[in-house]
C-alpha cells in the first residue's frame, strides 16, 4: 500500500484555500480508510481528518472542523482534502495515510503513510 500526495501543498494567505490530493496504488479502496495527518515544526503530528471506505462516516479534528472536507474517489484510488479559510496555524507538513477501518483512522493505527507536503499559510 503506497499513499502519496501528489498535489496541492504550498503557500498561501490566510483566509485562501487549498486541495490536497492523495492518490494510492496497491490500494484496495473498499477494504480502507484514508486520513489526513499533519505535522508542525515542534508539535506532535496530529490528525485531521479521516473518511470510511465507503464515504459514509467521516470524522474532523475540532481545529479545522467547518474548514476542511474530506472526501475520495474510490474509482480513482484518490483522497481529498479540501482546505479552506485557512490560518497560519495550518501551517504544517500534511501527510495521508491509509488505515484497516475509520475508528483506527482515528486512533492513529495506520497500515501505511504517504509523503508530506508542506502547506504554508502566510500573509
Amino acid at each position: 500500500l503506497r499513499c502519496s500526495c501528489r498535489r496541492g501543498g504550498g503557500l498561501v494567505q490566510p483566509g485562501g484555500s487549498l486541495r490536497l490530493s492523495c492518490v494510492a496504488s496497491e490500494w484496495t479502496p473498499d477494504l480502507h480508510a484514508i486520513g489526513w495527518f499533519r505535522q508542525a515544526p515542534g508539535h506532535e503530528r496530529e490528525g485531521v481528518a479521516c473518511i470510511g471506505d465507503d464515504a459514509s462516516e467521516s470524522y474532523y479534528a475540532t481545529a479545522v472542523r467547518g474548514r476542511f472536507t474530506i472526501s475520495r474517489d474510490n474509482v480513482k484510488n484518490t483522497g481529498y482534502l479540501q482546505m479552506n479559510n485557512l490560518k497560519p496555524d495550518d501551517t504544517a507538513v500534511y501527510y495521508c495515510a491509509s488505515a484497516l477501518g475509520l475508528r483506527d483512522c482515528i486512533y492513529h493505527d495506520i497500515q501505511d503513510w504517504g509523503k508530506g507536503t508542506q502547506v504554508t499559510v502566510s500573509s
